[in-house]
């Protein structure tokens, strides 16, 4: 069996992060990263923008030489199949057992498909191999549809439409955006989405997907060589709900520091429902930033020192040559207050007569 040490479950930046961090604290204890993406560890934001968009290439977060050289075993293309808390073991599904002093759980989050007859053949828009997939597909497509109208879904559609794919964002809400960020924010990114080229059709629903494209709960059917879902994520927690690990929305719940319910064991990113102590209280992690400092705060409280997370989360989207910036809680709010500006909008949100959240538009790409 190998050496004891640190173990970290996922390769995004929560797991990357928290591996570096332990790293640099202690020399010459193992430390490992399990994935079963077969990549080097990658940032996913510029997927649905810059490499989709064929601006940029994927971006590693670190070339192989950087976990050669700092003595990170970084394991590829293994599934872990379960955890062992009380012997504090990792095993894989091909019945190999890691054992770990800490174990950070940083797997991530699965791409939600809907049920659709014939969604099987739809693509996502989550790992590097679903843009890879999704940008050799747009080379050979005259016509797209994207279902689903969040981040991802607004992002993919410009950059197919940049590439001259007529495309059609598909959504249940009355505009883009509208659950996250109001009606009159929806009603402005759905103006800048038509200035790219890309047409909204909102109120609806897709009710099947064939050869020819999709069929609209209107009764519509709308042409698309490709169709992609952007229908959200769904965290992945089933080693630690296996595990027994205490779990609350869906999320592994830990503290400030990142510990969950089980000895050693933390969880970062998308699958954890962490205590922020600005916020003073839980608040969900969706986007990398948030996932990279939880990983920091993982890896510090795991390699012995004192730290919590305390940062308020922020992230961005890029749709056409606007940016969308939020910075705030993202737990929802009563009011929300629209000032438009010469270059795009900002968006006030508050909760109990609290600001919890602010979105600014501004022209920048």
């Amino acid at each position: 069996m190998v050496a004891a040490g640190f173990i970290a479950v996922g390769s995004g930046p929560a797991g990357v992060s928290a591996a570096e961090t332990f790293r640099a604290k202690h020399r010459d204890i193992p430390v490992r990263i399990l994935t079963d993406d077969p990549a080097l560890p990658y940032a996913k934001p510029p997927l649905s923008k810059g490499y989709l968009c064929g601006r940029e290439d994927k971006h590693d977060l670190h070339s192989a030489a950087w976990f050669t050289r700092n003595r990170i075993d970084l394991i590829r293309g293994v599934t872990v199949a379960a955890i062992d808390v009380d012997r504090q073991q990792v095993i894989t599904k091909g019945g190999r057992r890691y054992p770990y002093w800490h174990l950070v759980l940083a797997s991530g989050a699965t791409a939600v498909r809907p049920d659709i007859p014939g969604v099987e053949t739809a693509l996502t828009l989550r790992t590097f191999a679903d843009a890879v997939a999704l940008k050799m597909a747009a080379r050979y497509a005259d016509t797209a549809v994207v279902i689903g109208a969040g981040l991802i879904g607004c992002e993919a559609a410009t950059c197919l439409a940049e590439q001259g794919v007529a495309t059609t964002l598909v959504a249940v809400e009355p505009v883009p955006l509208h659950r996250r960020f109001g009606l009159e924010a929806g009603e402005r990114v759905a103006k800048i989405l038509s200035d790219n080229d890309v047409r909204f059709a909102g109120d609806t629903t897709v009710i099947g997907i064939d050869d020819t494209g999709v069929l609209l709960g209107t009764g519509e059917g709308i042409d698309a060589d490709v169709v992609v879902t952007a229908t959200g994520v769904r965290p992945d927690v089933t080693l630690a709900r296996a595990a027994g690990l205490a779990i609350r929305d869906g999320r592994i719940v830990v503290d400030e520091h990142m510990r969950t319910s089980a000895r050693n064991v933390y969880a970062a990113g998308d699958v954890a429902l962490a205590r922020n102590v600005t916020a003073g209280k839980h608040i969900p992690a969706e986007h990398w930033r948030d996932a990279a400092q939880q990983g920091y705060v993982a890896g510090l409280t795991a390699a012995g020192y004192a730290a919590s997370w305390d940062k308020m989360p922020q992230y961005s989207c890029v749709i056409g040559d606007y940016v969308l910036t939020y910075r705030g809680w993202g737990t929802g709010y009563d009011i929300s207050s629209l000032v438009d500006h010469h270059d795009g909008f900002t968006v006030q949100y508050e909760a109990d007569g609290k600001q919890v959240g602010v979105l600014t538009a501004s022209r920048g790409v």
